[in-house]
């Protein structure tokens, strides 16, 4: 009798130490699936580029949306992105990657939005952007800091050339004359580009020394030089003739930028009416048009310097307009 009770205990001792095992080991793989990163959003299968329309970060849910008319609604169907930008055959989205150091996604897209490429660099998403072909583009991430509002910030920006598939890591690696002579300094900064049609020439903006400076730059003479002091960010007019920008015009770290528009060919620049301080690389929607992101909205303004802005889209950032599919 009393081995039969012993043998009884024995089992119910057993049973209970494999049910609280089991339990444990569900906890911990629960535990660990909870803490898992979840997997980016992809686009849908019917969203894409084929549709013309002003294209942009949704706010609210971190995808990439569309936007068809001024009264019509959003679609916010596209791939999760923290910086997107398209033209031509392709598209650009940033995402920034969990963990430390921060590290970000570059990933090329085509005209469905599918990952076509990946490229993972250093830093936090920043700035995107894609020539009117599609074949070449260029991204910027914070290194160092996370504002171009303080001395200590570091950027690194990359260009990828898709018809040969070669990249351009840094820009820092491209020779660059300052004031007519051949400039050398550990603080070299690039961010901000903008293409050209010939998919050759192209804008950006170097920081050196305590100044910031519109540079012109070649891919096939891997050269660039400076222009002009004090532009940030600039975006090439569809023409080609003029470049829109941010320009610090103020040591209010609140408010120092205001939007402006360089003639190329004369050098002689205007205010545009935005009001507010806005920090972002401003994007052409059409030949007479400029797109932003200002206080979380999607804004435009007319590049001449007249007219009031108005809000495009509430809850936005990121805008590029897409015309459609590119002539062949």
């Amino acid at each position: 009798m009393n081995l039969r009770h012993g043998r009884l205990r024995l089992a119910l001792v057993v049973t209970a130490v494999l049910l609280l095992a089991g339990g444990s080991l569900g906890y911990v793989l629960h535990a660990r699936q909870r803490d898992r990163p979840a997997r980016p959003a992809e686009a849908s299968a019917s969203f894409g580029l084929a549709e013309p329309g002003l294209y942009f970060r949704d706010t609210a849910t971190g995808r990439v949306a569309r936007h068809t008319a001024p009264d019509g609604p959003r679609v916010p169907e596209g791939p999760s992105c923290d910086r997107f930008h398209a033209a031509g055959e392709h598209a650009l989205c940033l995402r920034k990657l969990p963990g430390v150091p921060a590290r970000t996604d570059a990933l090329v897209l085509d005209r469905r939005l599918r990952e076509i490429r990946r490229v993972t660099v250093p830093g936090i998403p920043n700035r995107a952007r894609v020539s009117a072909s599609g074949q070449l583009l260029s991204w910027t991430t914070f290194t160092t800091g996370d504002s171009y509002n303080t001395a200590a910030f570091s950027t690194r920006t990359s260009i990828l050339d898709l018809r040969t598939g070669y990249l351009v890591k840094s820009m820092e690696q491209i020779p660059l004359t300052l004031d007519g002579a051949r400039h050398h300094a550990s603080d070299v900064n690039y961010w901000g580009v903008s293409f050209a049609d010939d998919d050759n020439r192209f804008y950006a903006t170097v920081s050196t020394g305590g100044r910031t400076h519109l540079v012109e730059g070649d891919l096939g003479s891997w050269s660039a030089k400076a222009l002009r002091e004090n532009v940030e960010c600039p975006s090439l007019s569809p023409d080609g003739t003029r470049v829109a920008f941010k320009k610090k015009v103020s040591d209010d770290p609140g408010a120092p930028w205001r939007l402006y528009v360089l003639d190329l060919a004369t050098l002689r620049e205007h205010p545009l009416a935005e009001p507010d301080s806005v920090d972002d690389q401003p994007a052409w929607l059409d030949g007479t048009t400029v797109g932003y992101g200002q206080g979380g909205d999607v804004r435009s303004v007319p590049a001449d310097g007249t007219g009031p802005p108005r809000v495009l889209v509430r809850g936005g950032s990121s805008p590029a307009y897409v015309s459609g599919p590119p002539a062949r």
